[in-house]
């Protein structure tokens, strides 16, 4: 399966992950076996030996794609120093299915965390990252319940991440069992990673948002490369501090696509057939009248085929797209048809619009967002 995943080009439209490759839903599994010391397997994984390693320090870089990274290496001195190979995300793209599958080493079958926007009952849509329902009188769900598996395959490491992020559902579902420590500048992650690396931590996770944040507001122009400059600065000064035996790992949750065009609006005679829509734009879920999936399936199809695929739900889990076959419970998460773009396209939720317009987008299966890099500094 990894001469597959090394096939893949950025012209490939859709990419169903290979959930037992490098990727993040092995990631985590085989860097706990180099802290309680079982390094063989892991080496395969991370892509370099990790006989000499006690301590091994995990950075994910929010929105930093294969495709977007390997040909801006030569401007990127410190991550060049680093073993590059690809890994696989996760169907859907986005960070909260990604994170989650890299935090607890699962599927997105397994964990349950089916995207950014779910449905919550009959009517209401709970948004994962902020973990709040749309509808008053539906509450969000507790983080436990909602996403069962244990971080961090039951160790309890050091977790530095952003502040904003304290107190939300969503860290409890991707973060618990991790004893954290925030950071308020890009600076102040060498000195959180630091003060846990004196205490001896064996296992630190680290997370960085603004590579994603860039990219939605700025796409992959000039701010993206200072981005990505300021990033290497960061990479950089941690290998300078880090002591030996000990290995950074760098990984992303996914990548990203630059969408030019406004978003598409779904066609009126299929939405006249759906009640509810959910998803992201680059993976638009359509929650349909009773009986009438395979009909708005069919609409949609003719409508988009050149520039989506347009699966219903049984379709997405037989090719594999989450990774086993969800509980009845998580399939009710989601809607009954799924559009996922082919190309540079996203599809249109009125309920799903913010103040920023987004330029770089991510959550479907096109390579440039489901290729991520995995880049392995083992000192």
């Amino acid at each position: 399966m990894g001469e597959q995943l090394d096939e893949i080009t950025p012209q490939d439209s859709f990419v169903v992950p290979d959930y037992t490759a490098p990727g993040l839903a092995t990631l985590m599994p085989a860097v706990v076996d180099v802290v309680r010391g079982r390094k063989d397997s892991a080496g395969a994984f991370l892509g370099a030996s990790m006989d000499d390693i006690d301590r091994v320090v995990v950075l994910a870089l929010d929105g930093l794609g294969f495709f977007q990274l390997q040909p801006r290496l030569g401007s990127l001195p410190n991550l060049a120093r680093g073993v590059l190979r690809r890994g696989y995300s996760v169907g859907p793209s986005t960070t909260a299915t990604a994170l989650t599958s890299l935090t607890t080493g699962a599927t997105p079958a397994e964990h349950g965390v089916l995207g950014y926007r779910v449905r919550l009952g009959t009517h209401a849509i709970l948004n994962t990252l902020r973990w709040s329902s749309s509808e008053r009188e539906v509450a969000a769900p507790i983080p436990m319940d909602f996403q069962p598996v244990p971080p961090f395959c039951g160790e309890n490491p050091a977790v530095v991440t952003k502040y904003l992020f304290a107190k939300t559902g969503f860290t409890q579902v991707h973060l618990r069992g991790g004893r954290l420590r925030y950071w308020h500048a890009m600076s102040s992650i060498v000195e959180k990673v630091m003060s846990a690396v004196k205490e001896g931590e064996s296992l630190i996770f680290a997370y960085y948002d603004g590579i994603d944040t860039v990219a939605h507001e700025f796409g992959l122009g000039d701010a993206y490369e200072r981005e990505l400059t300021m990033v290497d600065t960061l990479v950089g000064m941690l290998m300078d501090l880090l002591p030996s035996r000990t290995a950074l790992v760098i990984t992303a949750d996914h990548g990203q696509v630059e969408v030019l065009q406004p978003p598409i609006r779904i066609d009126a005679e299929a939405m006249s057939l759906v009640k509810l829509l959910s998803g992201e734009g680059r993976f638009r879920w359509l929650h349909c009248q009773q009986g009438a999936a395979d009909r708005v399936a069919e609409m949609a199809s003719e409508r988009y085929h050149d520039i989506a695929r347009v699966l219903v739900r049984d379709e997405l889990v037989e090719l594999g797209v989450f990774g086993g076959v969800p509980s009845r419970s998580v399939l009710a998460r989601v809607g009954d048809v799924a559009i996922i773009p082919t190309s540079a396209v996203s599809f249109y939720d009125p309920d799903d619009v913010g103040a920023l317009q987004l330029i770089c987008r991510h959550g479907g299966l096109m390579a440039d967002e489901m290729i991520i890099p995995i880049l392995t500094f083992a000192s």
